[in-house]
């Protein structure tokens, strides 16, 4: 094997590394090939629609791989929908998504491009805004893009069949979805698109978009598994409040990650950790041989993936203060604080604190024994939720892990 065979063999096998699927890895070893033989580059799209502000850890799962390429020759297409987000991907919705406001879009997209920078190498990345190409077209040249798909395709798709069988309503724009997407490819004359499994129908679109305008080429397709959020059933999403956010600070990214089961966190370090496969095999080997216990081995994986998002260094400190706070039972160090006037009720301080999100909740925790205050050395749980307050100091604990100091009284 020449020197060449071997590089492209090595990126091969990183790239395949924890994929669902690829389809025309032939594609893939041709741009390798140019690379290594004549240091041609390539380019690999990946499209995100600012529909939130933040980037939570399912999605650095793409982030990642596309950082993998970008380690071979691949110039990555960090593509910004901020037209296809006022549209809405419909993939795995049962219901049209809420259209957003050009100004919530802008919003998200500042903060959403900065957090994606602290996985790949911005200066192997090339950001686009598909509003430029894709807000630009013609009446005439948007019936022509959707003439290339058929209703009766469309409802082929798993959601929509779903949602049409429901007599759930369908927007006629959730169709053309991924022919903007595939028109993305179209326009960038990509080589390789990267997307979640639940992307399938949507990747292939630039597929076959590529060959009906006569691209002259066809891009690979590379699939990423979809992480399953901290309940380990359904994927990680913020709208289901089972997702650990990329902005996480590094305390509350470390207990997260600490609170999923066993069995989900090998799944994690296949996904996010940079541990090689061996590594990650003989990790289950000390457990299986019990020279190593999995709190030890979760406890590795969290400090890896702080010290990513965060400062090396973090991922220790976080373990120290988590260990300090739940196996010494101590109040965490720089809690926020909060000042209100005497006869403040409890229900409207946990509110207000953001320890809850509303009253009904409130009365909730505390009737689950969730609620405790704090003085000195005492730990007292409260149970009483028309409980006020006169002049008085205590730290408010709700949970395990959640912490506010109170002053009730004092000069506002």
């Amino acid at each position: 094997m020449s020197e060449i065979e071997q590089k492209i063999a090595t990126a091969k096998k990183e790239i395949s590394k924890a994929t669902a699927e690829i389809i025309d890895i032939q594609m893939i070893e041709k741009v390798l090939k140019r690379y290594y033989e004549n240091g041609e580059n390539y380019f690999v799209k990946a499209g995100f629609d600012p529909t939130a502000p933040d980037i939570h850890l399912g999605h650095t799962v793409l982030l990642q791989k596309l950082r993998t390429f970008q380690e071979f020759g691949g110039i990555v297409q960090f593509i910004v929908g901020d037209f296809t987000a006022t549209i809405g991907d419909p993939t795995g919705k049962s219901a049209t998504r809420k259209v957003l406001t050009k100004q919530q879009i802008s919003k998200n997209i500042e903060s959403y491009t900065t957090q994606a920078f602290k996985i790949l190498d911005k200066t192997k990345t090339i950001v686009y805004y598909n509003n430029d190409w894709l807000g630009k077209l013609s009446s005439s040249q948007m019936i022509t893009l959707t003439s290339h798909l058929t209703i009766s395709r469309m409802l082929e798709r798993d959601d929509f069949s779903k949602r049409f069988k429901a007599n759930q309503p369908i927007a006629t724009s959730e169709f053309t979805y991924p022919l903007l997407q595939g028109y993305d490819s179209v326009y960038l004359k990509s080589d390789i698109e990267l997307g979640g499994t639940d992307q399938k129908f949507n990747l292939l679109m630039g597929r076959q978009l590529q060959k009906i305008y006569d691209i002259k080429k066809q891009q690979a397709v590379v699939m990423m598994p979809i992480l399953e959020g901290l309940d380990g059933v359904q994927k990680m999403s913020k709208s289901l409040n089972n997702y650990i956010a990329v902005d996480d600070k590094p305390f509350d990214m470390f207990g997260k990650i600490l609170s999923i089961s066993d069995q989900l966190m090998w799944r994690y370090f296949e996904l996010l950790s940079s541990k090689t496969t061996y590594d990650i095999e003989r990790l289950k080997e000390n457990i299986k041989n019990k020279t190593a216990h999995p709190k030890e081995i979760k406890e590795s994986l969290a400090i890896e993936i702080v010290d990513r998002f965060h400062k090396v260094g973090d991922g220790e400190k976080a373990k120290l203060q988590f260990n300090k706070v739940f196996a010494k039972k101590l109040i965490p160090e720089n809690i926020n604080k909060f000042v209100f006037e005497t006869n403040k009720g409890l229900l409207d301080i946990l509110v207000e604190t953001k320890l809850v999100s509303s009253t009904s909740q409130a009365r909730r925790d505390i009737k689950a024994g969730a609620v405790k205050m704090i003085k000195g050395n005492t730990t007292t749980k409260i149970m009483d939720d028309k409980l006020r307050f006169g002049s008085c100091t205590f730290v408010l604990q709700k949970g395990k892990k959640n912490f506010v100091s109170i002053e009730i009284g004092v000069d506002i």
